[in-house]
């Protein structure tokens, strides 16, 4: 498909089934064989980790809510006004991710290190929520989770114009993502992802926690340095942006610069230790070695 036709991508993407982690299938099956025993904060769990699945669950509720009514914003509200029968009934068959890319390897591992990239900042984003004292951490998770929605769908659908994209910034450094992207694409991913939120329906609130045009908000503040941060640590650590994003977190948390270090390497450690989810590197994988004594296995 031609990447200079923005409304063609909308309507195309809005006609397919979106595919998820084969662990998410996996384990979806898993709680499907012990229902009775299975809770709605248990599903909520599983969906959590894959941002194509929590697409899936919201835009489902979306379709079956009477126009009305409070739009649903989180999982577990999802669920809650679903049921766990009626998910089990409506999510049985999925698209698998490594099947869909399983002969295209470049591709394959960009969709994969999106989703490794937003699961870290989904952690990050709801720590960060909860310190703030925010009542609805939920919100701010699912928007960090879903921040790279329209990178991840090209990832599947169109890598080739992403590989240039990451072709031409390697190229030369001092190119804009944006402006790198509306030369390749003819759009930048921002407005894609937008513009299918708002026809998919997405809770408007998520819309606008992912929207860079609230980035005054303390709540969108909270997802762009989630974000970032997952970005600029998913190589290593010593991008050069990093410690501007320090300096941010910082502010924002005002917990001092060691509890920002301690936080971060805290919510990264959490993160690996998932990192079977989507079978790539997770970011503490880079952290440098420490001096000292190392015990014996």
């Amino acid at each position: 498909m031609s990447g200079k036709n923005i409304n063609a991508w909308v309507i195309h993407l809005t006609r397919i089934d979106l595919p998820v982690l084969r662990k998410t299938a996996q384990e979806i099956e898993r709680m499907r064989k012990i229902e009775d025993r299975i809770t709605a904060r248990d599903i909520s769990s599983v969906i959590l980790h894959d941002p194509m699945m929590t697409i899936k669950v919201l835009r489902f509720i979306e379709s079956r809510r009477k126009t009305e009514t409070t739009e649903i914003t989180t999982i577990s509200h999802a669920l809650m006004m679903m049921g766990t029968g009626s998910f089990f009934e409506h999510f049985s068959k999925f698209e698998i991710i490594e099947d869909l890319l399983a002969d295209q390897p470049v591709a394959l591992a960009g969709m994969l290190s999106v989703i490794s990239r937003s699961r870290h900042a989904a952690l990050y984003a709801q720590d960060w929520s909860i310190l703030h004292h925010d009542l609805e951490s939920d919100e701010v998770t699912i928007a960090a989770l879903l921040h790279d929605m329209a990178e991840m769908l090209l990832w599947c659908y169109s890598p080739n114009h992403l590989v240039e994209i990451r072709r031409r910034m390697m190229r030369d450094s001092t190119l804009r993502s944006l402006d790198t992207q509306q030369a390749v694409l003819g759009f930048d991913l921002l407005k894609l992802q937008l513009l299918l939120a708002a026809v998919w329906k997405l809770p408007s609130l998520l819309r606008s926690l992912m929207d860079t045009n609230h980035a005054h908000l303390p709540r969108v503040v909270n997802v762009n340095l989630a974000t970032a941060l997952a970005r600029h640590s998913a190589n290593g650590w010593h991008n050069a942006a990093l410690p501007d994003d320090y300096a941010a977190i910082n502010a924002f948390l005002n917990i001092g610069e060691e509890g920002v270090m301690q936080n971060i390497n805290r919510n990264a450690l959490f993160a690996a230790r998932e990192w079977k989810w989507c079978n790539y590197r997770p970011a503490a994988a880079w952290f440098p070695l420490l001096p000292g004594e190392w015990p014996v296995v």
